[in-house]
């Protein structure tokens, strides 16, 4: 009788245990979205100020569903079964809601990441398409702390470095980085104790201050200033993709603006899916959950998946390897030369080593 009692109560703990609540994160093959489509009834990508045009084939962006939080957390039994599965992947909680952030900050920053992707997508296509625009670095905030705190303030208008003035015209042919990614270049090699001299415009006045470089965590110099860009683009280009968040839309952004603004199909009419992140001047960085983006695509009819080079190690990992043409890429210029390379058909695109 003892050993039968023990061994229901050992039983009904170990099924009690299954339903107890774990701090992991579940990861789904989420939403597809083509950017030469529709959302809600209304365009993905709508453009104002200069003729638009429409083509065949599509330029989807991947989405990753996740599910569990802080708020919402799984059951140890849903978290085993996810980790059989295939298609998902189970990851620590803290990835997506790290200590001391509410999920209610995570959602806002997502918001702000994809807010950004789509301007740094707008500017890299127009720097694609030779399309003039200006890009004014602005003090978006400071770090606490650090020498430019207080000395600095947020909206500032950095218009030069050590008297050298920061150039803002991008597009149209320019050559280097303009704006903010100018600035950093501009004070990229100070060592720590070395002094900055910066030429603000504050409310409509010009003001001079001077900055003395501290060691970063990394040993290098910094002053501890967040740098924006206020752009102001010749066209108008306005991105609706609902309630999806990040920055790792950036490249198919990129790609379904140019799409817009071209005589010619970017695709020749071929179903394309990717995703990566962009900078203005067309660098495409790596992004998480790529296992998950190729089943998404893959189910939603994608022949071919465009992945950032710093994503590579994820391919091989995805349920959907083997079932589609998965094409590497580290700048806009090559993605879009993948893209004229498919739609001539041509072999020997470049590949996840």
């Amino acid at each position: 009788m003892t050993l039968v009692v023990a061994l229901v109560l050992l039983v009904g703990l170990g099924a009690g245990s299954l339903l107890l609540p774990v701090p992991y994160l579940v990861a789904a093959p989420g939403l597809t979205v083509d950017t030469l489509g529709e959302v809600r009834e209304e365009p993905v990508i709508q453009v104002e100020g200069a003729r638009s045009y429409e083509h065949d084939g599509s330029l989807s962006m991947v989405t990753v569903q996740y599910a569990g939080g802080p708020q919402h957390r799984l059951d140890f039994l849903t978290v085993v079964t996810a980790w059989l599965s295939p298609t998902q992947a189970v990851l620590p909680e803290e990835l997506l809601f790290p200590a001391g952030r509410t999920p209610e900050e995570v959602t806002e920053r997502q918001t702000v990441q994809m807010n950004d992707s789509q301007t740094e997508a707008t500017a890299a296509a127009f720097n694609e398409l030779g399309m003039e625009y200006e890009a004014v670095p602005a003090v978006g905030g400071t770090v606490e702390g650090m020498p430019a705190h207080g000395v600095v303030e947020e909206g500032d208008l950095i218009l030069a470095v050590d008297g050298e003035p920061v150039p803002t015209e991008g597009g149209g042919g320019s050559e280097g980085p303009v704006g903010s990614a100018a600035v950093v270049e501009m004070v990229g090699d100070r060592e720590p104790g070395d002094p900055v001299e910066l030429a603000l415009e504050r409310d409509g006045e010009a003001v001079d201050v001077e900055i003395t470089a501290e060691e970063d965590e990394s040993g290098g110099a910094a002053v501890g200033v967040l740098i924006t860009d206020r752009m102001d683009f010749p066209v108008d280009v306005e991105i609706t993709v609902g309630d999806i968040g990040g920055p790792s839309a950036g490249m198919m952004f990129a790609l379904g603006i140019m799409d817009r603004l071209s005589e010619e199909s970017l695709t020749g009419g071929a179903d394309v899916a990717g995703s990566g992140t962009i900078a203005a001047d067309g660098r495409i960085g790596g992004v998480s959950g790529i296992q998950q983006k190729m089943v998404s695509a893959r189910r939603d009819g994608a022949e071919y998946f465009l992945v950032a080079a710093d994503s590579c190690s994820q391919v091989s990992q995805s349920a959907a390897y083997g079932e589609l043409d998965v094409v590497r890429v580290e700048t806009l210029t090559d993605a879009v030369d993948a893209l004229e390379a498919i739609r001539a058909g041509e072999d020997g695109l470049p590949r996840c080593e």
